[in-house]
């Protein structure tokens, strides 16, 4: 069965933040997470994705026009220092947290152990959060979403990581296409990824557009709660 949908009023160019994914690096912030014990999250220099995410949702929640600068705000400045603030809110401490390195180092495929079978991470994708994602876009809201991009068992490489948001999908039987607002591509309305959901057991390769040098291995539909944006 195939599909088409479109968040109305809404592309990368027209709503999306004008500026580019470049900040000055911040203090990190420390918290703990269970297992994990404590995990630095937050540099502003690695990047600053789920705030931009999160600003984009609050501007169109609120009914706001996007901000219109086209630079990375300075540092000092209320938009700055809002997005970062965003940034530790689209991380969904600790549970969000514990997300991400929970799937950094568990295997794509299903394990099974005698009686007992730990479930891959492209299972968990295809049947717990892509219909969690599509609901959300079906329903006419933007969704964002976590790219899980590196293996590691390493919590220091938490950063890796990456966060965009979902405005539309393409499905054409098992070929799935969702269509994306990147902060790493402002005003640039062709980034997508694309997979096929024919299969939970066998993992198939994940294609970003454009080229995403550390890859995509899987994604999960991330909590969010409006916050009013700063008046500029």
């Amino acid at each position: 069965m195939g599909a088409i949908v479109r968040i109305p009023d809404f592309t990368p160019s027209h709503s999306g933040l004008g500026f580019a994914n470049s900040f000055p690096s911040q203090p990190d912030v420390s918290v703990r997470v269970p297992v994990y014990g404590s995990v630095a999250i937050g540099d502003a220099g690695n990047g600053v994705c789920g705030g931009m995410v999160f600003t984009v949702l609050d501007l169109r929640a609120f009914a706001r026009p996007p901000f219109p600068d086209t630079e990375p705000p300075p540092a000092d400045s209320a938009l700055f220092h809002y997005i970062v603030r965003r940034l530790i809110d689209s991380w969904d401490i600790p549970n969000g947290v514990l997300k991400y390195l929970t799937w950094m180092n568990t295997p794509d495929g299903d394990q099974r152990l005698l009686s007992i079978t730990r479930r891959g991470v492209w299972r968990r994708t295809l049947v717990d959060e892509w219909p969690k994602v599509r609901a959300e876009l079906d329903a006419g809201r933007l969704c964002p979403m976590g790219l899980v991009t590196v293996e590691s068992r390493n919590p220091g490489d938490l950063g890796h990581n990456h966060q965009v948001l979902a405005y539309g999908y393409d499905l054409n039987g098992a070929d799935l296409t969702v269509w994306l607002y990147d902060p790493n591509y402002p005003n640039n309305d062709a980034v997508n990824l694309t997979l096929s959901i024919a299969s939970v057991q066998v993992p198939v390769p994940v294609t970003y557009t454009p080229a995403d040098p550390e890859g995509v291995f899987c994604f999960f539909r991330t909590p969010y709660t409006p916050k009013q944006p700063p008046a500029l």
